[in-house]
């Protein structure tokens, strides 16, 4: 048997959510064991800023989350670039692909989510990369280069995102998108059409509606990825091919045990699990969305934070003092691709027959607003080309406020704060030192 070792808090994951539990922990107990866990070799960094590293924009350093000394600041024990291959809930106990077992008291699982890799010939070839890692970023930079052609599967969010930044090397990109459009599942028609037309601005071929049967090998070293086949037998030579087809939740450590998984692991409001003493939180948890009035995964950086945050402090408190609730998220997107800063939340694309009422508006400089309600509450938006006012409307939305009396406004291009009665100014600004004080709790 291997090295036996013990902990008070195991957090296994190294990313926002298990950072943002690190610290809530800390604020609570000072002195108790904490150790945190992570395939990765990296310290901790943001994973939104995967592509600016790779774009040549920042360092891998300046990718680092903390700042220096975190770890040893905070009395944090790491054992980075190992594998927990093996959970044993009753014997609160974890096997590492090194041998070792680690007890835990509390366990936080922060396992985030893997790249899908979709079922095409070749996949498994070399030049084919995926894009939701640090490694992946640099394992793209290392390969690619101003003479490379680029075949991107999946035109969402990780693969424009990846086009952008390989577009910024100088690299010739094609994105191979299933749907009739990109960006399908954060944006509507119109906003969709914008972006598309940024990307093909900047000399992205878009290819909609087509799949990607097969990833063909070069002629003189057949393990190497030379070309994809499209759906309609049409060829297209490449250097290399990413992957971007999504995220699923990472639970394999978690089959075969007691704890409940659905499309992830199942929490409560405390973010703990169906198992006492273990707590789930960020891509691998599923979360109440306030926007459909359902729970699951919401893969998106500030409900990580959150949900860590409400973990560590339920993980740490003493007895007496009051657990933490999640009201939980929704999604919530923010990006500028190609000089267009987009904010897209909620259900942009209602069903016709579900009672939803859409307020939209569109000027000629570029600028797109578009805004869902239901029952007087507004459970979707996306703004596109000023996002100024975008932050107040996810605060009705979050707030849920009644918006009958003011809903024509919401849609008004010099919409904002100011432009709310008194008491919707009132209950934005109570909610906003609620949530403040959420996130200062115990400092």
């Amino acid at each position: 048997m291997g090295r036996q070792v013990s902990t008070r808090y195991l957090l296994i994951g190294n990313s926002a959510g298990a950072i943002a539990a690190a610290e809530a922990i800390r604020e609570l107990d000072t002195a108790g064991p904490i150790t945190i866990i992570s395939d990765e070799r990296h310290p901790a960094y943001s994973r939104p800023l995967i592509s600016d590293y790779l774009a040549g924009h920042r360092s891998i350093k300046q990718t680092f989350l903390g700042g220096p000394g975190f770890y040893s600041k905070n009395g944090i024990e790491t054992v980075l670039g190992t594998k927990a291959t093996r959970l044993d809930i009753e014997g609160r106990a974890v096997e590492l692909d090194d041998g070792t077992a680690l007890r835990w008291e509390k366990l936080l699982l922060a396992t985030g989510g893997s790249p899908i890799r979709p079922d095409v010939a070749g996949i498994s070839r070399s030049g084919v990369f995926t894009f939701t890692t640090l490694d992946d970023a640099v394992a793209l930079r290392r390969e690619i280069d101003a003479a490379s052609r680029v075949v991107v599967i999946g035109g969402g969010l990780i693969g424009v995102s990846v086009s952008q930044a390989l577009v910024s090397i100088g690299a010739k990109v094609i994105i191979v998108e299933l749907m009739d459009r990109i960006l399908s599942a954060a944006l509507d028609s119109q906003a969709s059409a914008m972006v598309e037309a940024r990307l093909r601005e900047a000399g992205v071929k878009v290819i909609t509606g087509r799949s990607v049967e097969q990833i063909i090998g070069a002629r003189e070293n057949g393990r190497r990825a030379a070309g994809v086949v499209l759906d309609d037998g049409r060829e297209i030579a490449c250097q290399a091919v990413v992957s971007a087809v999504g995220v699923s939740p990472r639970t394999d450590l978690v089959s075969g045990t007691a704890i409940k998984t659905r499309r992830g692991i199942v929490v409560d409001s405390h973010m703990m699990t169906s198992c006492p003493d273990v707590y789930a939180c960020g891509d691998v948890a599923e979360v109440y969305d306030f926007a459909r009035g359902e729970t699951r995964p919401n893969p998106i950086w500030p409900n990580a934070v959150m949900g860590g945050r409400i973990a560590g402090h339920n993980m740490a408190r003493a007895p007496g003092l009051p657990a933490r609730a999640y009201e939980g998220s929704t999604n919530l997107n923010a990006f500028n691709y190609f000089g267009m800063a987009i904010v897209s939340a909620g259900i942009v694309e209602p069903p016709k027959n579900g009672g939803y009422r859409v307020l939209r508006s569109q000027t000629s400089g570029g600028r797109y607003r578009r805004v869902v309600l239901k029952d007087g509450r507004v459970v979707g938006a996306i703004f596109a080309g000023d996002i100024q006012s975008a932050g107040v409307v996810y605060g009705l939305m979050r707030a849920a406020i009644d918006t009958h009396r003011f809903e024509k406004a919401l849609a008004a291009e010099d919409f904002s704060f100011a432009s709310l009665p008194p008491h919707a100014r009132q209950r934005l600004l109570d909610r906003a030192g609620i949530e403040e004080d959420g996130r200062n709790a115990g400092r």
